[in-house]
């Protein structure tokens, strides 16, 4: 009984007189999704690195300036993040300019911005992002940038819509702090 069991097993192995467009119509349907899958992956990384190098690139214009940024600044900045990263969904940016005090040992804002969050920053908020925040130096400033976008799965390969969310902090480059006017 084994052995037969064996023998007939041996025999379907070494058959060679299948129906390629059978074996065709069976596994096509798993290498095109593997094929969509991979792009899918592949897009979102894409896309995720895209929008750190928009959040490094915004942070890096906003820590150059000397002059007052106002709200046409901000708006501005958030436009060309939207630029940047092609974005077809919704986008936030905050910008937040954040001191150290030592003797009071605690972070303070200086000025926050936001289009797209809905709260800006203000000193009690700030301590909830401590962990994320570098040491420094007593009364030393840093400009923090934050973005905010979805993304949206070109394809249904099982994967969500994804929240790609980006924290980058810098400091200011030609003056010691970079000043916010609300008048202009």
């Amino acid at each position: 009984m084994l052995q037969t069991l064996l023998n007939r097993l041996r025999n379907f192995r070494d058959r060679t007189d299948g129906s390629v467009s059978v074996e065709f119509i069976l596994a096509m349907p798993i290498v095109f999704w593997a094929f969509m899958a991979v792009y899918v992956f592949f897009d979102g990384y894409r896309q995720s690195a895209i929008n750190l190098k928009a959040a490094y690139t915004i942070s890096d214009l906003i820590s150059r300036e000397t002059e007052a940024i106002n709200d046409n600044y901000i708006d501005s900045m958030h436009s060309m993040f939207k630029l940047l990263t092609r974005a077809t969904s919704i986008t936030s940016l905050r910008i937040t300019v954040i001191r150290w005090d030592a003797e009071d040992d605690r972070y303070y804002v200086e000025w926050s911005e936001d289009r797209g969050f809905g709260l800006a920053l203000d000193d009690n908020a700030v301590q909830s992002l401590e962990d994320k925040l570098p040491v420094m130096p007593d009364e030393e400033r840093v400009i923090v940038v934050e973005t905010r976008n979805t993304f949206v799965p070109l394809y249904n390969v099982g994967m969500e819509n994804k929240q790609l969310e980006n924290f980058v902090f810098t400091r200011p480059r030609f003056a010691p702090q970079v000043v916010f006017d609300n008048n202009a």
